[in-house]
């Protein structure tokens, strides 16, 4: 018997013993299915070949997820490339906003009410730890917006490591958890597969509240000195966003003013700082790269806050339509953290229009529409490259490659930050892109490229992961993505929203 007889018999086997447990006969099921009895021994014998359409029709009638598409395996998306997408999409609230305001709510014994929250998979990760502490968290209402009360005491003792080892943000817990408890316990950090990102910046930012940690086999061990609290500035020795964040959440509860320098000013740390205003602390300088941090010890608020909308989202979306050369209208862009990246954009041709500004629900950050236009692309002169904000995000990194494997000549991009993350740029050569590495932090792209369809196992990193899809609604005949958890840790339903404005995604699993 060969592999494939040996699978299709094993199937069978299952099928039967749903039917049986279900009480059908053959005939029965056959007559559910409309098709015939023999077909049926036939399925149950191993001797019928099985399109996924009919395994999902037997689990229907069956009430099986034994013989239904699985859902206990790793995910994968096939998509048919080459269209053209037309119409308009809203951009969700920011992720990385999202797991900082999730930690910040740990500040908080009154009731936290997070608006549109991105329900995905690092969120679900990190409520998953909060509710093993004893946080009661539920969602409210198919807004995603989130509920959060905090109990007096905390169990941490019965922390869930498996969900905390699968998210980087469990590192923020550091900030708040040690006006909290005088000694605990953190897994250490997981999430994209990024090199070696090193912890001793945070550690940097939170000794002068008299944080201590060791590093053992697993888990870091953090212990506080309650009541101390900087004697001067504290300079962050990277301009970090968890850093930055870190450090906020320990200023937030102590009684004092803490200054911080170096700090960053991106997205995610404005909407933190208009959070924790809301709670009752006050903080001068947001937006700046020195921040004065008027904490309070005792935070009781019931607060309601809908963070900012996400800018590598914006960029994701504003790519696809790029490479797919398309004519749609991306809503509420952050136009405050895209600037860098249009006047990139434009340089090298791209054509769009956008909107007047108007205001986020926070009340603070400025939103534009922008409808893209079809546009030849020409290399730009210089390398492109990520600063810290106001520069261009090196989270939107990435998705220059895409962008740039579909203009004419070379471009030269410089991932300064990460050890490793180009390498997964060049993936894209698998789907007919000539992309070079240079050495570990710079890819050389030559363009214009003719992509055309491959199967890909998705890379361990959020943002190349994706771009690899947008190149594959570039091109031609059907490709395959496979294990997209990744991609699901970031982004909310991408696929199903890039099918609405024409892509033709399909989301399945292995049997």
């Amino acid at each position: 018997m060969t592999e494939r007889d040996d699978y299709l018999a094993r199937i069978g086997t299952l099928i039967r013993d749903a039917r049986q447990h279900s009480g059908l006969t053959q005939a029965q099921l056959a007559t559910q299915l409309r098709t015939s009895q023999s077909a049926v021994n036939r399925i149950e014998k191993g001797q019928q070949n099985l399109t996924l359409d009919m395994l999902a029709r037997i689990g229907s009638a069956l009430d099986s997820e034994i013989v239904s598409v699985g859902t206990s395996g790793p995910s994968h998306l096939r998509v048919k490339g080459g269209t053209t997408l037309r119409g308009s999409i809203d951009v969700k609230s920011s992720k990385n906003a999202g797991v900082a305001l999730l930690c910040a709510s740990l500040l908080n014994t009154g009731t936290t009410v997070l608006r549109k929250v991105a329900r995905i998979e690092e969120v679900n990760r990190l409520l998953e730890v909060l509710d093993s502490i004893g946080v009661k968290t539920r969602w409210l209402n198919e807004q995603n917006d989130l509920e959060l009360v905090v109990p007096e005491e905390l169990n941490l003792a019965g922390m869930d490591a498996a969900a905390a080892r699968r998210t980087r943000s469990i590192i923020m817990f550091l900030g708040p958890l040690m006006h909290r408890v005088p000694e605990f316990q953190l897994p250490y950090a997981g999430g994209c597969d990024l090199g070696t990102r090193t912890v001793e910046p945070h550690m940097t930012a939170l000794r002068p509240f008299g944080l201590k940690v060791v590093a053992t086999e697993g888990s870091y061990h953090a212990s506080a000195a309650e009541g101390t609290g900087p004697e001067r500035p504290i300079v962050l020795t990277e301009r970090g966003d968890t850093v930055t964040e870190n450090a906020l959440l320990a200023a937030a509860r102590y009684d004092g003013v803490t200054v911080i320098r170096n700090a960053s000013s991106n997205y995610m740390v404005q909407d933190l700082c208009f959070f924790l205003e809301k709670l009752g602390v006050r903080i001068e300088g947001i937006g700046t790269t020195t921040l004065r941090v008027h904490g309070t010890p005792d935070i009781r608020t019931d607060v309601d806050y809908a963070p900012s909308e996400d800018p590598i989202e914006a960029m994701s979306l504003i790519a696809a339509a790029i490479v797919t050369n398309s004519n749609i209208t991306v809503c509420r862009v952050p136009i405050e953290f895209m600037e860098i990246e249009l006047a990139v954009l434009e340089e090298m041709g791209f054509r769009y229009e956008r909107s007047a500004e108007y205001m986020a629900e926070n009340g603070q950050t400025r939103l534009v529409d922008i409808t893209t236009y079809p546009s030849k692309l020409k290399a730009p002169i210089d390398k492109i490259h990520p600063m810290p904000f106001p520069g261009l995000n090196i989270d939107n990194l990435p998705f220059f490659a895409v962008i740039a494997a579909t203009a004419d000549g070379q471009t030269l991009l410089h991932d300064w930050v990460y050890e490793n993350r180009a390498i997964y740029l060049t993936e894209l050569n698998k789907l007919g892109a000539r992309v070079k590495l240079m050495d570990p932090h710079r890819v050389l792209i030559e363009g214009p490229t003719h992509w055309s369809g491959a199967e890909l196992v998705c890379p361990p990193a959020l943002r190349p992961a994706v771009v690899i899809l947008l190149a594959m609604l570039a091109a031609k005949g059907t490709s395959v993505l496979r294990s997209v958890y990744v991609i699901n840790r970031g982004y909310e339903d991408l696929a199903t929203r890039l099918n609405a404005l024409g892509a033709q995604i399909e989301t399945f699993r292995d049997i």
